[in-house]
């Protein structure tokens, strides 16, 4: 039945269409159909691909997301290749983050912006933009060119995975470049956490004064994982900061919170989020405040929707990238049954063009955050495009590979 519902979706010939497919041969297929979106541009600089694609159901992308290859959804992809044995596509990948880390047209400090031209990387780093006619001038989007804490952390847990994949030690390097900067941003003050980033077009962009549970689960994940393969106390002490924050956002008689205001005070509002309840218990850094368990309890209890979760507690449609996370940490719990059912439910979303998910089924879906970095923009919302991040997320689910650890 689950091939049957994507027949012709994923990859022609790829694979032999069975009702008996097993979630990993799902995974692979997945894979074949972001591969696709790869070639013939391997090269010495790498590749990103971009974070979402046009399609007739979705139709046409705005300027802004056209040919716009986010870190953070790049960094799953080379996961996910990682995953399914395509080691080379996974590289195309990395070496893209380490070329953009060492080669930005005014930082020298390793950072690494929120999203890049998609394509193959020049050693002159194109970042997305477009040109507005109406205006007269190269526009480019002020949250993609900014740096957030939580995305260079991503950037780093890839290249880890590629290293623990390949034993390239240009790859573990640059996670160390990129944990360094995260450690520095940690070093500007004394504070509990690690901040969000800056935000805003060089020279000077604005420091981020508020805090993200996720930023801080992402940050632990790559320090730790730094720490237990060196040894060093920088990595050991940025793990142990990043972690402290995210155990003091858990509210036992409700969820982890999303995180701090930018004076500090914890956002405990009525809305909850689902990667925020996930992403601990994925990364072990709730120390034992709560397991896979009683987060499956409060997931159940608000965020499903038919099929699947949403990507906040308003339940007003369901998200593909988070019903994935949550069948992955379902797999890693041992609840074979129950992930393999939600990503049944996934597999109808696929986009027939292109093989990728849909980030959402739904015209339109709701987060209850912002699309800029400093809470002032408008309302940031899933549409029905395909998306990498959720294609992913379904192939890390599908071959149970956790992204914060080594596998």
């Amino acid at each position: 039945m689950r091939w049957q519902k994507i027949a012709g979706a994923l990859i022609a010939g790829a694979l032999t269409t069975s009702a008996h497919a097993s979630d990993r041969d799902l995974g692979l297929a997945l894979c074949a159909s972001m591969a696709k979106q790869m070639a013939p541009h391997h090269d010495e600089h790498g590749v990103f691909l971009p974070s979402y694609l046009a399609s007739e159901s979705g139709g046409e992308l705005p300027r802004p997301m056209q040919d716009t290859a986010f870190v953070y959804d790049n960094a799953l992809a080379l996961m996910a290749f990682v995953a399914c044995g395509q080691v080379d596509d996974a590289r195309a990948i990395g070496d893209a983050f380490l070329a953009v880390g060492s080669n930005d047209r005014f930082y020298k400090d390793g950072r690494v912006r929120n999203a890049y031209h998609s394509g193959p990387v020049a050693k002159k780093i194109a970042l997305p933009g477009w040109w507005d006619d109406a205006a007269g001038r190269w526009v480019e989007d002020e949250y993609q060119i900014s740096t957030a804490s939580g995305n260079v952390a991503w950037a780093a847990l890839a290249l880890l995975q590629l290293h623990e994949k390949t034993s390239d030690t240009k790859y573990k390097a640059g996670a160390e470049r990129l944990a360094s900067w995260l450690a520095d941003l940690n070093r500007e003050d004394g504070k509990l956490g690690i901040a969000g980033g800056y935000y805003g077009f060089e020279p000077e962009p604005v420091r981020i004064q508020w805090m993200s549970t996720e930023h801080n689960i992402d940050t632990f994940a790559a320090a730790h994982w730094l720490w237990s393969k060196t040894g060093e106390t920088q990595w050991q002490q940025l793990a142990e900061k990043s972690q402290r924050f995210v155990t003091a956002m858990y509210r036992e008689d409700r969820h982890f919170l999303i995180g701090t205001d930018n004076s500090g005070k914890p956002v405990d509002g009525i809305d909850a989020w689902l990667d925020v309840q996930v992403w601990p218990v994925l990364a072990g850094c709730s120390l034992g405040l709560v397991g896979s368990e009683a987060i499956m309890r409060l997931i159940d209890e608000r965020f499903a929707v038919p099929a699947g979760y949403d990507f906040n507690s308003d339940r007003d449609g369901l998200w593909v990238e988070g019903t994935a996370q949550v069948a992955l940490m379902l797999n890693l719990a041992g609840e074979h049954a129950r992930a393999s059912s939600l990503i049944d439910g996934l597999v109808q979303y696929a986009d027939p063009g292109s093989g990728w998910l849909f980030a959402t089924p739904v015209s339109e879906l709701s987060t209850g955050l912002t699309i800029d970095a400093m809470g002032q923009g408008s309302a940031f919302t899933y549409h029905h495009w395909p998306h990498l991040g959720a294609t992913a997320w379904t192939i890390l689910a599908a071959t149970q590979f956790n992204p914060f650890k080594p596998n």
